[in-house]
This record gives structure tokens, sequence and C-alpha cells, in this order.
């Protein structure tokens, strides 16, 4: 026994359904411009079904604004007419009469007459309205700050773009400001971080208010703004920065946590006399702010061209091509500088220094390379490169032991600290044949983390020595802290050990709190004699410099490599 067929709709049921849906059917006949809609348009659009009796009289409904019609839709709609009609949809805006807006989606087909154009299209119209706001919401948030209402960072870069294109078009000029809210992170830390958004947000509103027609204000980051100046002479910006600096000071805030204070601090630069791209304003712009810091907050600062800067930024970009490539070609190389005991000149140990030989074999010094590498975040890649050789050469050679020096920012690098696990594991003698050098200067600086830098280290045998001692005067607390091996008497200080009383005196003083801690010391750059017999009498362990030997990138006569005592 079959069960019986569910009994079908009846109109009125299919008029409640799609007007509860917000659908109405219609059917068109192009030919004669006779439109037939479903019995709940009235219900569902707000206008009687007789008033739409035609196409000419729906297309009198549009919204003028509208960019995409049904009519435009339908004709737009690609591909011929197989016999079951061609899709089209479109979506619009309909003015009913009564003031309002009526957003509809409107999908259908048609299909072809004798000629192959469209003659007759079915569909249904559906209200949107819900819809359409909320995609307009999220197209307003792709382009404005949630925070403040005004543009946000891509937004105000583009609008940057487009005046920088009509200024050299139309040869003018315009200008870009970034304002930076002063001292924001104290609000947060005083007041929380509630308190700090109404303070941006009613800062935007007081910017907005001193701005001239046509310019635009934009949220960059958390507390900078940027406002793109059009038709902006140099004497315009100056103005225009003065004018929002004052709307900065004009009286406290208003906020949950009572009144607060605000100053703002503003670098600005003209195009394109200093800059011919939107990124170029920002960076330049960015560097202005940072000079009016520097001078005073709450002030504002013009971006100047500077030689020197530019120099430096195009050296920058030399060096790191440089450095990049002597990694990737394996131009990194290692020389070993012999470290000796101090009365019987034998090698103790190699200090491995770094050097770069560059494509027409001249090499350099690390000197030359460590500090630009540390300015520019290349330094740990140099690191871990000097590490791999040294390894390999102490896996080569069991009788030699030697040192390597490393940044404060390689000492946490997880990449680096891999390479020596690895070798570890694999030559388990090598951490006894290895010491890290590390500046004192950077353990100064970080102690805490230089302590956990140690306690690793030593965890895998490796010795620790202090790198120019002296420098930093670091404290008897901080060496038992530290709980190094070896302390390296910086150079400075011991080659003039002939001719400055002071720096004998300081030697003297560094080498008896080494041997007070139970320390190995090291003298560097050692020239002549006179100061070796110095540093012998004052009880220095042992020598490095010229007067015993400078690097050499041949590896060392490992025969003569003695344990470090």
């Amino acid at each position: 026994m079959t069960n019986p067929a569910p009994p079908g709709l009846d109109p009125s049921e299919l008029a409640a359904i799609l007007r509860s849906v917000g659908q109405v059917p219609y059917v068109w006949d192009m030919a004669t411009d006779a439109l037939a809609w479903g019995g709940n348009t009235g219900a569902v659009l707000g206008v009687p079904t007789d008033a739409l009796a035609t196409g000419r009289a729906y297309a009198a409904l549009l919204d003028p604004a509208n960019t995409t019609t049904r009519f435009d839709a339908l004709m737009q709609a690609a591909g011929p007419d197989d016999g079951t009609g061609v899709a089209y949809e479109a979506t619009y805006a309909l003015r009913p009469g009564d003031g309002a807006t009526l957003w509809v989606e409107d999908v259908g087909r048609w299909f072809a007459g004798v000629d192959g154009r469209p003659a007759r299209a079915h569909g249904v119209v559906r209200v949107v309205n819900e819809r359409h706001a909320r995609e307009e919401r999220l197209a307003h948030l792709a382009q404005f700050d949630s925070l403040t209402g005004e543009m946000n960072r891509a937004q105000l870069i583009e609008t940057l773009r487009t005046a920088i294109e009509e200024a050299i078009r139309f040869r003018a000029s315009c200008g870009l400001l970034v304002v930076g809210i002063d001292h924001l992170q104290r609000v947060n830390d005083a007041y929380g971080f509630e308190v700090a958004d109404a303070l941006i947000a009613a800062l935007a509103k007081r910017l907005r208010t001193r701005m001239r027609g046509g310019d635009s204000l934009g949220r960059l980051s958390g507390n900078k703004f940027g406002v793109v100046l059009r038709n902006c002479t140099p004497d315009d910006m100056a103005a225009a920065a003065e004018r929002l600096l004052a709307a900065a000071r004009e009286g406290v805030i208003e906020t949950a946590a009572g009144p607060v204070a605000v100053t703002a601090t503003i670098g600005g630069i003209v195009a394109p006399r200093h800059a011919r791209s939107a990124d170029e304003m920002l960076e330049r712009a960015h560097e202005a702010l940072a000079a009016a810091k520097a001078k005073r907050r709450g002030s504002f600062e013009a971006y100047r061209p500077n030689v020197e800067r530019d120099m430096l930024r195009r050296e920058s970009i030399r060096a790191t091509d440089e450095i990049v490539a002597a990694l990737n070609e394996r131009r990194i190389v290692v020389g070993y500088e012999p470290v000796v005991e101090t009365r019987s000149r034998r090698p103790a140990f190699y200090e491995a220094l770094m050097r770069i030989r560059r494509t027409d074999g001249r090499l350099i010094p690390a000197s030359a390379v460590i500090p630009i590498a540390e300015r520019l975040g290349l330094v740990r890649l140099i690191d871990c490169r000097v590490l791999q050789l040294v390894l390999a050469d102490l896996a080569a050679a069991p009788a030699l032991h030697a040192s390597v020096n490393l940044s404060a920012e390689t000492a946490g690098d997880p990449d680096w600290w891999a390479v020596l696990n690895a070798q570890q594991r694999a030559h388990p003698d090598i951490g006894g044949r290895l010491t890290l050098e590390i500046t004192e200067t950077a353990a100064v600086h970080h102690i805490g983390d230089a302590a956990g830098f140690v306690r690793r280290a030593k965890d895998l045998g490796c010795r620790i020595a202090i790198d120019d001692f002296g420098a930093g005067f670091t404290s008897f607390r901080n060496l038992r802290k530290l709980q190094v091996d070896v302390v390296k008497v910086d150079g400075s200080f011991v080659q003039n050990l002939k001719r400055s009383a002071e720096d004998r005196a300081f030697v003297r003083s560094l080498i008896e709190l080494g041997r007070a801690l139970g320390l190995k010391t090291v003298a560097e750059w050692v020239q002549d004699e006179e100061a070796a017999a110095l540093l012998a009498e004052w009880g220095c362990d042992y020598l490095q410099g010229e007067l015993v030997g400078t690097a050499s990138t041949e590896r060392p006569r490992l025969e003569t490599a003695s344990a470090q005592g």
C-alpha cells in the first residue's frame, strides 16, 4: 500500500508563505511590457499590484542611485537560451513612495523570442534590507576604524596614494601629518584600556573639528593618526599642525575614570618635494615625528633631508645584501686567534673570529660587520653559521679547544641552540672543549637572561667567558650570580698599560678581582713584552693579541692545543 501524496498548497497558503519570507513572484512580458505579480505584492513591496502592471511603472520606483537594475542584469546575462532560459540576478533599491528605501534581490530567468533576444522573464523579488544593512556595516568596517569612525590605515593609505598622484599630475603638492598621542601607555597602565580608547575617540573628534575641508583623517595605529592634506604647501602644513596641536591641548578629556589630560606630537612631510610614494611619505613622516619627540613632546617637526641618514640607509641596504649573499654563498669563514698561557706561551685555546670572504678574495673582519649585522637584525644568522663551522672543526680535531662569540640576541635563539644540541649528541665531548663568549655589556643589561643562558650552556659542559670585561663595570654580585669561568679584560685598557697609570691600576684590579672569584683571566690586545711582563706579575692567566699571534683562517696546529686550565 502506498502512502498518499501530500496535499498541495492552496494559493492563500502559498501567498502567506511568500509574504512571511519577504518574497513576491512575477512574470514580465517584455514584448507588451505587461508585468504580472503574485497576490502578496502589496504586503511585501508596500505598493498595490495594479500600480506595478508594467515594467515602466516598476522602473519608476527604482532609486536613481542604483548602479544595477533588473533590466541591466537581464540584458547582461551570459549565454543563449537553449529552451530552459538564462539566469539573471541583481540587487537594487526601490523607493515605494513613503520615503523609505527598500533593498531587494531579484532572481529569475529570461526566455528568448524568435529573434533570440529576451522576450519573457519570470522570477522572484525578495526584500533583503537586513542583509544589505549587514553588508554595508561590513563594507564600512573594511574602510573605517570601529573606535573613531575615521578611516582605517588601509583606506587612509589609499587616500594618500590618490593625493600624491593628483599632486604630481597637476603640478601641485600635498602633505601628510602623523599625529602621535603622547604617553598613551601611561593612560593604559593607570586607568585601563577602556579609558585609553575613550581618549583616542575623543581626540579624533577634536582633530576633526580643526581640519580643512577636503583633508582626510584616519587612524594609522593604536596611538597614531594620519592627516592627508590636499593642495598643501610647507607653510600650510605647519599651520595645520599647529591647529591640531592646539586641539589636543585644549582642556582635559572627560572619561569614566575622570578628566584626563592629553598632548600630541606631530611629524609631517610635503610631497612630491620630499617623497613620491605613500610608503616614502609614511616612513619620512614617522622620522619627522621621532625627531619632534626627541626635541620636545607636544611639538611639530617637518621632514628635512639628511645626507648622513640617507647615506646610512643606503649603506644598510648594501650591507644587508652583502651579508645575505655571503651567508648564501658560504663565504662566512672562521679565523682562529690563539689565547696562550701567560708564562709558557703555549696555546690554551683559540678564539674563533668571523670573517667574510669577499668575491675578490679579501677578508672583512668581524669588527666591520657585526655592529651593522646587529643593527639590521642579521647577527643571529652569522652567529649560527660561525657555530656550525667551529663545531665541525671541534668534531674533526679532538685536541682543539675553541671559543665563539655570540650576541645577546643569539643567546635566546632556538635555531642556534638546536645546532649546538645536535652536535653535542653526536660528539658528547665537544661541550667540554667549547667556550661561549658573551660581552659584559650584554650580561649587565640582560642579567636574568644571561643567567639562564649560562645555566643552559653549562648543562652541555661548555665554559662561559665574559668578553670586554671592564667596559660595563660588572659588579661582584653579578659575576657570582652568572657563575662564569673566564673573564677577558677589555683590550682598550690593556693596550695603554705602558703609558697610563690609571689603566695599569684598573687592569690590575680586574685581574685581582677575577682571581678572588676563582676565575681565569685573559688580557686582550697584548702588543708588547712590557705589557706581558706586567700582566704576568699581576697573575693574569692568559694573553691574547699581536704579541702572541693574530687570527688566521688556517686551521691551528692542533697537536699544540692543550686543555684549558
